[in-house]
């Protein structure tokens, strides 16, 4: 049975009654895009497909939180978001590490002299340090403001502008430094 041939909303409805067929549909059809976003908080793959199957975990569990107001997807994207954050709280890093204490891993990517493509920036932002990428896809990304961000990390509005600040100026030399090889 194809997504397309089938109404989204008939899909909820039998995820709200614990259908299992309409959780699978559910999952295929929006597991892609949601695993898109746990690989921009994750530092691997199977870090992200931990995230991916607690969020879809979250949404099968919690479904009578969604009022119908904006957009399923939206909600989904959302409770994803947060999964992640869960997930960065729970390591022990915190958001104020430094980027010298991380080591320079080697950027293995063909960029041209004058073109980024989407997956090396992509690349590029999962290089950063844990808590400089986690507030750098939530503002960036995401669209979070900092005031929301400090209190999804717990941190102080000065920190998430701060950590925004040296993400950037990291994004940036390392941009400068790839395309000048």
């Amino acid at each position: 049975m194809k997504l397309e041939n089938i109404n989204l909303n008939s899909i909820w409805q039998g995820c709200q009654a614990y259908d299992k067929k309409a959780q699978a549909l559910l999952y295929s059809h929006f597991s892609k895009k949601m695993f898109a976003v746990c690989l921009r908080y994750a530092n691997t793959t199977l870090e992200a497909e931990d995230i991916l199957q607690n969020g879809f975990i979250k949404v099968f569990t919690k479904h009578h939180l969604f009022d119908g107001k904006g957009s399923l997807e939206g909600w989904i994207k959302r409770i994803i978001v947060n999964t992640a954050i869960e997930s960065f709280r729970q390591s022990k890093a915190k958001p104020t590490d430094s980027i010298e204490a991380h080591h320079e891993n080697t950027i293995v990517s063909h960029l041209s002299s004058d073109t980024t493509s989407y997956q090396d920036l992509l690349q590029l932002i999962k290089e950063l340090p844990l808590g400089y990428r986690t507030v750098f896809n939530l503002y960036a990304i995401e669209g979070y403001s900092h005031k929301e961000i400090a209190q999804m990390l717990g941190i102080s509005e000065g920190s998430s502008k701060s950590q925004l600040s040296r993400a950037r100026q990291a994004l940036q030399e390392k941009l400068i430094k790839e395309n000048t090889i």
